[in-house]
């Protein structure tokens, strides 16, 4: 049985995310924490959260055993982008886009 945890609204760009999230796709969930801690990108963090949850919901809501667990999918959806307007030379103006993205984490207990 599967589990799904969804992150949505996260502001970092999708294409940063991304980059964290195709380390852990297929991983078990101790290797996935792990990779998660040691990683430097901001986003990390952000990710180590949504899979703890996912976990507890796998665990809580679906009664699935924890050390069978897995990351079977896993990807990141654009959000909305805020636009902002930054004051430059002459009168003119630059168009600064603040992107957000959405997170999907998806687990299932690897069959034996």
């Amino acid at each position: 049985m599967e589990t799904t945890a969804k992150a949505m609204y996260i502001k970092v760009s999708a294409q940063k995310a991304r980059l964290v999230i195709d380390q852990i796709r297929g991983k078990k969930i101790d290797t996935a924490l792990s990779l998660l801690a040691l990683s430097n990108k901001a986003v990390s963090k952000d990710v180590r959260k949504l899979l703890k949850s996912a976990v507890a919901n796998a665990e809580n809501n679906n009664n699935q055993n924890i050390d069978d667990l897995f990351v079977k999918t896993a990807y990141v959806d654009e959000g909305p982008t805020q636009k902002r307007m930054r004051a430059r030379a002459m009168g003119r103006g630059n168009t600064i886009r603040k992107r957000s993205s959405h997170i999907t984490l998806v687990l299932d207990e690897k069959g034996l």
